[in-house]
C-alpha cells in the first residue's frame, strides 16, 4: 500500500542539513512530493513530502531521519496524509493564486493584524510570507528612508474583489499603510515596461504652476490646476486655458525651473534599479516636452512623451503645438509602446497621480495611484502613498537584499 507522509523539521540552521536529510531518503527510494523551507534569525523550518510503496524501506527511513535529526539538533513529526488529503492537495495546484503586498515606513503587529484581517474575511489561506525589506539595523540614521515591507501568498477564491480593494483603501487611510493585491501569474513576474506620469509623480511639483508664479498668474492657475487634478474639469479645455495664462513669458526662465524641480523621494533609485534590470520607461505627461527632456537625461529614461509649448521669438505664446497629451492619448501611447516592443499590456507598468492618468492606469497590467488624490486612489488597481517611489519596486515582488546587487 502506497505511504505518503508530511515529515517536518524545526531547529537552528546548518550547513549541510538538507544534503544529509535527502541522503537518508534517496538510500530507501523515497519520492519526493512536495518540499518547503523557511529560515527566521537561523531557525529552520522545513516540511517534506515523501511517498513510498515499500512499507519497510519506509519505516527504516523515518528510524534514520529520527536519528539523523537528534544529531543536527532537529525536532521531527510525521504525519500521515490520506490518498484524500493528497489528491485534494493537487486539485488545488490549478487554481488562481494571489500577493498581497504590505508596506509602509515601519510595519507593527497591529498592521498585520489588520491586514490578515481583511485577507480571512474573503476566504483565503495564507500560504507563504515574506519579507521583502531589508534587515533593519538598530541604530537607523534619522534621515534615512524608512521603509518595511512584507508579501504574503494567498490561496482560495477571493469572495469580493471590491469589497477587499475598498477594506484595503480604508485601512491605508487610517494606519498610513499601502496595501496592494495582485494575481500572482506569470505576467507579474515579467513585467518589461513602465511608463511614469510627470507633475507630482516623478517630481513633486506641477510644473505649469512653477511657470504661472513666473508669469505673475500663479493664484489663477493653480486653482485651476486642482480642479482638473480632482476630475472636475476637462483636462484639454483646463489645460489651454491655464497656458494661455502664459502669453508673454520670457523662455529664458524655462532651464531655471528644469534645475530647480525636485525629484521624489526613491525616483531616482527606481529608475536606476529599472534601467539595470533591462526594463524599458517612459515619462507620459501632460505637462511639458522640455522639461521631461530634462528629466529623460537626468534620470535616464528611454522615452518621452509632453506637450510641446509654444516659443515664438524668445516668448511663451500662450498655446501649445500638437495633439494635447490628455488621459486618452497616455492610454494610447502606453499601448503603442508595449506594441513596439512586442509585449501585453500585462507586462507594462503605469504610475500616476491625477485623475488623467487614469486611463492609463486602467490598461496596465500594474497601474500605481502613487501619493494621488481620493478620485484617482478609489479608482486605480493599486496605490502607494506611505513610501517613495521606490516603493512601487516591491509590488514587482522585489527584494531589498537583490536590489542591492543590480
Amino acid at each position: 500500500m502506497r505511504e505518503i507522509i508530511l515529515i517536518s523539521f524545526l531547529g537552528p540552521d546548518q550547513p549541510n542539513q538538507f544534503t544529509r536529510l535527502m541522503q537518508v531518503l534517496s538510500v530507501h527510494s523515497l519520492q519526493i512530493l512536495d518540499v518547503g523551507q523557511a529560515v527566521i534569525h537561523n531557525q529552520l523550518t522545513l516540511g517534506i513530502v515523501v511517498a513510498s510503496d515499500d512499507e519497510t524501506a519506509t519505516a527504516l527511513a523515518m528510524k534514520e531521519i529520527l536519528i539523523l535529526a537528534h544529531d543536527i539538533g532537529l525536532t521531527v513529526r510525521f504525519k500521515p496524509i490520506s490518498s484524500a488529503e493528497y489528491d485534494q492537495w493537487v486539485s488545488e495546484g490549478g487554481r488562481t493564486r494571489y500577493i498581497v503586498t504590505a508596506l509602509a515606513p515601519e510595519l507593527t503587529a497591529s498592521h498585520l493584524q489588520a491586514v490578515t484581517k481583511i485577507v480571512s474575511n474573503q476566504g483565503f489561506n495564507i500560504e507563504t510570507v515574506t519579507r521583502l525589506s531589508g534587515r533593519l539595523a538598530r541604530d537607523l540614521e534619522d534621515n534615512a528612508p524608512r521603509r518595511a515591507c512584507v508579501q504574503f501568498g494567498l490561496s482560495g477564491q477571493m469572495l469580493d474583489a471590491q469589497a477587499m480593494r475598498a477594506a484595503c483603501l480604508s485601512l491605508s487611510g487610517e494606519l498610513n499603510i499601502d496595501v496592494a493585491v495582485q494575481e500572482d501569474n506569470a505576467y507579474r513576474r515579467n513585467r518589461r515596461l513602465v511608463c511614469f506620469d510627470m507633475d507630482s509623480t516623478l517630481i513633486e511639483q506641477e510644473v505649469i504652476d512653477e511657470l504661472a508664479l513666473e508669469a505673475g498668474v500663479g493664484e489663477q492657475v493653480a486653482e485651476i490646476t486642482e480642479r482638473a487634478m480632482q476630475g472636475e474639469l476637462d483636462f484639454q479645455q483646463s489645460f489651454r486655458a491655464r497656458v494661455a495664462l502664459l502669453k508673454g513669458l520670457d523662455a529664458s526662465v524655462l532651464p531655471k525651473i528644469a534645475e530647480r524641480l525636485t525629484i521624489t523621494e526613491g525616483a531616482e533609485r527606481l529608475i536606476s534599479t529599472l534601467k539595470a534590470l533591462g526594463y524599458k520607461t517612459a515619462i507620459l505627461s501632460g505637462g511639458f516636452q522640455y522639461f521631461a527632456e530634462y528629466l529623460q537625461q537626468k534620470l535616464g529614461i528611454d522615452e518621452v512623451h509632453a506637450n510641446i509649448l509654444d516659443v515664438q521669438d524668445g516668448f511663451v505664446t500662450g498655446e501649445v503645438k500638437g495633439a494635447i497629451v490628455d488621459g486618452a492619448r497616455k492610454a494610447e501611447l502606453l499601448t503603442q509602446l508595449a506594441d513596439k516592443m512586442g509585449i501585453s499590456l500585462e507586462q507594462a507598468m503605469a504610475v500616476g497621480d491625477g485623475a488623467n492618468d487614469l486611463p492609463m492606469l486602467s490598461i496596465a497590467g500594474l497601474g500605481v495611484a502613487f501619493r494621488a488624490k481620493p478620485l484617482v486612489r478609489q479608482n486605480a488597481n493599486q496605490a502607494i502613498s506611505s513610501v517613495g517611489l521606490d516603493g512601487v519596486l516591491y509590488l514587482l515582488g522585489m527584494h531589498d537584499k537583490d536590489l542591492n546587487r543590480a
